[in-house]
């Protein structure tokens, strides 16, 4: 058989595909030209709304060079800070704000993540060219009627459609402002300055200087980046789109209403995620990953087809009818103050910074801890009575309507208190689990996680704010050094005396102390519970 049967080009004339691949060569030598060129881009032009747009990308150097915060706007000037790079709010300016004040704060964890996570992205930028005519009254630009008769972008189509071309971004021609990504623009400078001096201050939100910096020889030490790593980071690329500060046939404030406008509607449109949501999706923190796994594979806690979910995925709170056991949210903060003792390392080097993702045998061995560690709590007589009762009844003070046991295993804040003095007594203190879960299985018998709301119950005034009755997020902390008191992690004498002074300090309300015999007593009058 001929071999042309089975060729797709074979009646294709050579003519033809000679001549497109000459033009693909030209184009190439052509795109090559001018994609070198720092004073043009070459962009695609898309409208919506009515608004034209040109969108391109830009290295990460020029982009740090060459974009301005919006808050560096000639308009804004009167009002403008160089300290912090804000607007001074008052009567006068209020009209003229565009942005929300910059949080310097975030400089350092962004350039961080920058420069230590190789597999880093930014989405694009959106930001507004000017040009020096649109603050001068005077200048020809504007006819009569006060309207502008350019626009500032300046664009030179290379198809016959107009879709494609370039775009005119010569420094003596136009200035760029961040619209939205100032707090990107912002790690990207900090970038360039640890990359050019080897060091970054850090500020607090308001640009107050900390005493400390990021320095390229901590990054290289304690995350293993190469060098030459580092000095390639200022030539990757950002996608960045461009519209114009004034458009034809605009006066100077229906361009600052519009350009105002479009930076709210992009802030709203982009809502953050809930501390849910980043546990679901967060795949660089290691006690996130160890909660997903779980949350979806341990019996306690995994998605059955004859029974209500036990995992509320997005909220932080149980409501008070909600059949689920705990939130995602509550498992990561598990997991983190417990296997937080044993892999400190997980946690980020500094607040605000980025946890690197632990080494696969790491999070295996984590996963097991954790795992072993809800083997022991599932066999708790609280939680094995779940298959009888719905944990609403279970939740619920005896107050509230249809009663309920008030105990503290069916709250979230409950849960990590006590994951949280497991984590101490195993890893710190040396304890085994199975002498821990020995002690707290008679102690749920004798119903020591019940009855919150009650005098006679360690965690009235702990856990349970008896002026509000309601749950105290705030006691957590103290719940967990109780829970380590009571199964004999605590043997000083000085911090056994600071401990009963805290929970004397907890059950005083309106200057009244609660003993746990339900009377009011002298603060001193208040003993710590019976170790186990």
């Amino acid at each position: 058989m001929n071999d042309s049967a089975f060729d797709p080009t074979a009646d294709v004339p050579s003519e033809y595909q000679e001549g497109e691949m000459k033009d693909q060569q030209i184009l190439a030598v052509l795109l090559e030209n001018y994609l070198g060129r720092n004073d043009q881009i070459f962009v695609q032009k898309t409208e919506m709304g009515g608004i034209e747009a040109y969108v391109g990308s830009v290295t990460l150097e020029w982009f740090a060079n060459r974009v301005n915060f919006a808050s560096c706007l000639p308009l804004l000037q009167k009002k403008y800070n160089p300290e912090t790079g804000n607007i001074e709010i008052d009567a006068d300016s209020i009209d003229e704000i565009q942005q929300r004040p910059l949080d310097w704060s975030r400089q350092a964890p962004l350039v961080q993540y920058l420069a230590a996570r190789k597999n880093h992205k930014f989405p694009p930028v959106l930001v507004v060219i000017n040009q020096p005519w649109v603050d001068d009254p005077k200048a020809a630009e504007w006819d009569s009627q006060r309207r502008a008769t350019k626009s500032t972008t300046e664009f030179t189509p290379l198809d016959k459609d107009g879709k494609v071309g370039l775009l005119n971004l010569s420094e003596a021609d136009v200035t760029v402002y961040a619209l939205d990504g100032q707090h990107r623009l912002m790690g990207v400078q900090g970038l360039m300055e640890l990359i050019r001096t080897g060091k970054l201050q850090r500020y607090k939100k308001d640009k107050t200087p900390y005493d400390t910096f990021i320095t390229l020889a901590d990054l290289i030490e304690k995350y293993q980046v190469e060098p030459a790593y580092l000095q390639s980071l200022p030539k990757e690329k950002i996608g960045i789109e461009f519209i114009c500060a004034i458009a034809a046939g605009e006066t100077r404030e229906q361009a600052r209403r519009r350009v105002r406008s479009l930076f709210v509607h992009v802030n709203l449109m982009a809502t953050p995620l809930s501390k849910g949501q980043l546990a679901q999706l967060n795949e660089d923190d290691g006690f996130s990953i160890v909660a997903r796994k779980i949350a979806v594979t341990h019996p306690l806690l995994q998605q059955h087809s004859d029974r209500k979910p036990r995992v509320n995925w997005n909220s932080a709170t149980v409501a008070a009818k909600s059949t689920v056991l705990t939130t995602l949210q509550a498992l990561k903060e598990m997991s983190e103050r417990y296997l937080g003792q044993k892999f400190p390392h997980w946690k980020p080097l500094e607040k605000g910074l980025i946890a690197m993702r632990p080494e696969d045998e790491e999070l295996k061995e984590g996963i097991e801890d954790f795992q072993k560690l809800f083997d022991n709590l599932a066999n708790l007589p609280s939680y094995q009575i779940l298959e009888e009762m719905d944990t609403p009844e279970l939740r619920r003070f005896s107050f509230e309507k249809d009663g309920g046991e008030g105990n503290m295993l069916f709250r979230p804040v409950g849960q990590v208190a006590l994951v949280q003095a497991l984590g101490i007594l195993v890893f710190r203190k040396g304890l085994s689990l199975e002498d821990i879960f020995k002690k707290l299985r008679k102690f749920d018998l004798e119903g020591g996680f019940s009855g919150m709301e009650y005098p006679q119950s360690m965690w009235y005034g702990v856990l349970y704010d008896p002026n509000k009755k309601r749950v105290q997020v705030s006691g957590r902390d103290l719940a967990a050094r109780l829970v380590v008191y009571i199964l004999g992690g605590i043997q000083d004498q000085m911090e056994r005396a600071e401990l009963r002074k805290a929970l004397a300090d907890a059950r005083t309300i309106e200057k009244q102390t609660m003993g746990f015999d339900g009377k009011f007593v002298e603060p001193k009058a208040v003993g710590l519970p019976p170790v186990l």
